[in-house]
């Protein structure tokens, strides 16, 4: 490797209010309002020619990126699994968020180098991609206000052919919380659409105590959800809580998106606290990682769901016999997903990507199969640019 240039960008979130000047997804920002987040492009230059390139990640992520950069320069990049190893021991006193944006970088490279996708490489299990639709929180003035404005948009993704519906929950406030609503959200979803679609419900670890964890397992078990997902205050870590909540409930757990860590994961399996494993490249020490835990979970007789969309995931799943769906996410009525503008071509993560069978495709070009609009990102560039060479 010769250099790997790393610049921070701005990415819009254009108006996410709901149309009156009253607050809808995000409770700060209001309608004709714009909010900004920052996201990380990563290129990886070779003396060959050949460029690995990955657009994702957050500020901790990037962090670490700074403190183990120049162990790369000079290297084979494509002795993944080494560096990966080095990697993930150096970063040992971290999350190691840092590993996946440069894995996946690394992978793209070796698609380019191999003109091949990334699936490809890995061995393709598929080509289209079972997708649910993942709902942004639900908010208060409108859209996704209600359990009944829940159920009617999950006819609105039924009819559009998704194959699964997953509700995220109120949050981000006391007075947001009520565990009783969130468990009529649940039957009144599961009443409309439970018989046609495989439903999911994700607290996103609001609930406040192990009993409000409870209620909303008892309701999903009334209607044979799919799976619950991070279902209390613990943060989604404790392998006893979720060993005990499994004995108590019907419906499958998913754990493990908070986990970091392969060695957690799998003891969360052996400890008997999920059913599903969680993974995701950019969380999970990237590609290497994502498909690390795959196998963790194939050998337990599991499955493995992708956390987030994105042209990573899309070839990690493409390559996994024993996963489900891919996550269409955040959905919602009245307010666009959020996928950030760094993509040119056709590559489309929003509400409409789906076809009439509810698939989406595996991009199918050298390494991941995108191209990035590096213009986008030099006119938003923050200023921060590092370079290591």
């Amino acid at each position: 490797m010769c250099d790997r240039p790393h610049r921070e960008h701005r990415v819009p979130v254009p108006d996410r209010g709901r149309g009156d000047g009253r607050e809808r997804v995000q409770p700060d920002v209001r309608s004709g309002e714009t909010t900004e987040r920052k996201s990380f492009a990563l290129r990886v230059h070779t003396d060959e020619g050949v460029t690995g390139e990955y657009v994702g990640g957050n500020s901790p992520a990037a962090a670490q990126i700074n403190t183990v950069a120049n162990y790369l320069v000079g290297r084979d990049p494509l002795r993944r699994e080494r560096h990966w190893s080095n990697i993930n021991r150096a970063l040992r006193k971290y999350d190691r968020m840092g590993i996946g944006p440069v894995d996946i970088a690394l992978w793209d490279l070796a698609g380019k180098y191999y003109d091949a996708p990334v699936h490809e490489l890995l061995g393709t299990y598929r080509d289209r991609l079972p997708a649910y639709a993942s709902t942004y929180g639900g908010d208060r003035n409108g859209g996704l206000d209600s359990p009944d404005a829940f159920a009617d948009f999950a006819e609105d993704c039924l009819d559009m052919g998704y194959r699964g519906f997953k509700i995220h929950v109120w949050g981000g406030s006391d007075g947001a919380r009520d565990v009783n609503r969130e468990a009529e959200t649940v039957r009144a979803v599961g009443e409309r659409v439970g018989a046609e679609m495989d439903l999911m419900v994700d607290p996103a670890c609001e609930p406040e105590t192990f009993a409000d964890a409870l209620k909303i397992g008892r309701a999903c078990d009334e209607y044979d959800y799919l799976w619950l997902e991070d279902p209390y205050r613990d943060a989604g870590i404790s392998q006893h809580g979720h060993a005990k909540l499994r004995e108590l409930v019907d419906t499958p757990l998913l754990r493990t998106e908070h986990v970091r860590g392969l060695e957690p994961h799998t003891d969360f399996v052996a400890n008997g606290a999920t059913d599903f494993l969680r993974a995701d490249p950019e969380y999970d020490a990237g590609i290497t990682g994502a498909l690390k835990r795959a196998k963790v979970a194939e050998g337990f007789g599991l499955d493995v769901e992708f956390h987030a969309p994105g042209p990573a995931q899309r070839q990690c799943i493409a390559a996994i016999r024993n996963t489900n769906y891919y996550e269409m996410a955040l959905v919602h009525p009245e307010a666009q997903n959020t996928q950030p503008p760094v993509y040119r071509g056709d590559y489309s993560d929003m509400f409409d990507a789906i076809d009439t069978d509810g698939t989406v495709p595996v991009p199918d070009g050298p390494g991941l199969g995108v191209e990035y609009d590096w213009d986008y990102i030099g006119t938003n560039a923050t200023g921060s640019v590092h370079v290591y060479e």
